[in-house]
């Protein structure tokens, strides 16, 4: 990994840029990348009531901002490419009702994109924190949130995507189906009728389902290590790499061009490298990007200063 005058970093595999991302997009050092791009996969900053410092708009500002995005992603698909984008959820100005905010904003980006809906996902931290915290630990008029939406959408209604790539293990029962090979088939209440033989085929996995579970308690991983000793800040909005590996791995195969032009402490580049898929990512915050690159870093590296080109 080395870094340029132009870039933030480069691996092998990828390259992480240090800017605005509708600017880079926009820029000359993209233009070989357009068209080429299988899976843009990224979590936008929140429409939060409370200024964060990775940057946050608010109301009507965010929906448009957001929506503006679309035809400029969309550029860089390939004809069976995806956007997975994550959305978590709003709340109303010292109250304490939900806003349709980001929902507004996910269809006004279909719109503006002129992309089909293809999946909704549910990302559920049962480990995350009780919030909004005045509505939940003070007045006590609401249960903790704990989860946020992910959409896949694409410009094409059958995008690139294989679900034999994310096969979860089976159930102690299912694996004991498999071994008695004794099924009782037959119509359901639910009218369906289902034959013997399809529950007794070993697919050497179980279909997923669209909830996905992934705590992120981490609290002293490489990269926050990392950025202890080197004085960075820690990203406070970490994606959790469960989500990038599904997603990655359901909708591209090695090879493949993922970019996230909203990275933050680069997890999505992380991961696909690690899957062998090229990656392109963008963040705005150098001191972000800076702590990024430990990610990229091999443990028996003596001086990691030194690997990175960065001298703090």
């Amino acid at each position: 990994m080395h870094r340029d005058s132009s870039q933030g970093y480069k691996t092998l595999l990828g390259r992480m840029f240090t800017g605005d991302a509708t600017s880079i997009l926009k820029s000359s050092v993209m233009e070989e990348h357009k068209g080429k791009v299988q899976l843009i996969f990224t979590s936008p900053p929140f429409p939060l009531n409370r200024k964060k410092k990775y940057g946050n708009r608010q109301g009507d500002d965010y929906m448009e901002w957001l929506a503006s995005c679309a035809t400029l992603f969309c550029s860089y698909l390939t004809d069976t490419g995806s956007i997975v984008i994550e959305l978590g959820n709003a709340w109303e100005p010292k109250r304490p009702v939900m806003s349709t905010l980001a929902l507004r904003s996910l269809l006004a980006f279909l719109d503006e994109g002129d992309l089909y809906l293809c999946q909704q996902f549910v990302c559920h931290n049962p480990a995350r924190l009780p919030s909004p915290a005045q509505w939940v630990n003070v007045e006590r008029i609401r249960v903790k949130d704990a989860f946020t939406h992910v959409w896949w959408m694409s410009p094409n209604d059958r995008p690139k995507a294989n679900n034999r790539r994310v096969l979860t293990e089976y159930s102690t029962s299912m694996k004991q189906l498999l071994r008695s090979r004794k099924y009782s088939a037959g119509k359901r209440p639910s009218e369906h009728n289902i034959g013997r033989a399809s529950f007794l085929k070993d697919n050497n996995g179980a279909i997923p389902a669209n909830v996905l579970v992934l705590p992120n308690t981490r609290a002293n991983d490489s990269y926050q290590e990392y950025c202890r000793q080197h004085g960075l800040p820690i990203h406070p909005s970490r994606m959790p790499p469960g989500a990038a590996e599904f997603f990655i791995k359901l909708l591209t195969e090695p090879g493949d061009l993922v970019l996230d032009p909203f990275a933050g402490s680069n997890t999505t580049g992380a991961v696909a490298e690690q899957l062998g898929r090229r990656w392109v990512s963008i963040e705005i915050d150098e001191s972000y990007v800076m702590g990024s690159q430990s990610r990229f870093i091999s443990s028996d590296h003596s001086d990691h200063r030194a690997e990175t080109g960065y001298n703090r």
